[in-house]
């Protein structure tokens, strides 16, 4: 069965996790979907590990919605969330709203993310009125990193806590069907998690929130990039990769592959009959 916004609301309500990935393509998603992820985010953070981007503010819409329409595809039961690119929705709430339905329609998302708390209330209330489900992310927000001042766990002292948490019920209030808590202490987050009534999905935000995100490339040791604190190596695909790739150029240097078994016959009468009408100039 394909998973909604009331699956995640119904896994708060009974006490399970709930699992998202990031995904950015077919053939990754689809391996998700099936290994049962029950949450697939098409994240910005697409700029950086799949477009080599230094940050996430040169992501487009057509960017979100190119890698949303593969993973969608691919998402026969995870619930599929695609975010907001940076300006797509700081303008006015008219392009707020405008974008996140070309984000439904044009790029078949569930729902979309956005970055803000109290400041984008009024864009999350009318989106919602539009009938699409809203994730709003709260604590650190890539897309406004140069505002705060680098890549820093968010909400230590109590001003910066209470205004977290201020943007927390703010966002419920508008109607946001779930939060994404980023790099927020764990102190916090279970504070947060047990107040609103909405599913909260945490990225270094401790375990005690309703569910947990990873960039799937920080998981599997793929991207060279910053490692956070909170990132967990699962597997070292990137160097099981790269080996791979390494014994493929060794065994086409070496002309052991292909051998013999990847090869398609044919008849030597018919080279034997090519041979006599054509000719073969070598080259010194």
């Amino acid at each position: 069965m394909k998973n909604t916004i009331l699956t995640l609301q119904k896994r708060k309500q009974n006490q399970q996790k709930i699992t998202m990935l990031t995904a950015y393509d077919y053939t990754t998603a689809k391996l998700m979907d099936e290994s049962g992820i029950d949450c697939l985010l098409v994240g910005d953070s697409l700029g950086m590990v799949m477009l080599g981007y230094d940050s996430t503010v040169s992501v487009t819409m057509e960017d979100m919605i190119h890698h949303s329409k593969a993973v969608a595809r691919a998402a026969k039961s995870a619930f599929v969330v695609t975010d907001l690119p940076f300006m797509s929705y700081h303008t006015s709430v008219y392009d707020a709203v405008l974008n996140a339905g070309r984000l439904i329609k044009e790029g078949q998302a569930q729902a979309v993310k956005l970055e803000g708390g109290q400041a984008f209330y009024e864009h999350i209330k009318m989106i919602t009125q539009a009938s699409i489900p809203v994730v709003a992310h709260i604590g650190l927000m890539p897309q406004s990193v140069l505002a705060l001042g680098g890549y820093k766990v968010q909400g230590k002292d109590y001003k910066h806590a209470k205004n977290i948490v201020l943007d927390a019920l703010a966002v419920e209030q508008a109607g946001a069907a779930a939060i994404l808590l980023e790099c927020v202490p764990a102190g916090l987050a279970k504070f947060i998690t047990q107040l609103v009534n909405i599913p909260t999905i945490g990225i270094g935000a401790g375990a005690d929130c309703d569910g947990q995100v990873l960039v799937y490339q920080d998981m599997l040791s793929m991207y060279d990039g910053i490692s956070s604190k909170f990132v967990k190596s699962f597997a070292s695909i990137g160097e099981q990769m790269k080996q791979a790739f390494k014994l493929y150029c060794q065994e086409v240097n070496n002309r052991q592959f292909p051998a013999t078994n990847h090869e398609f016959s044919i008849e030597d009468n018919v080279i034997e009959k090519l041979k006599l009408e054509f000719t073969i100039n070598h080259k010194d």
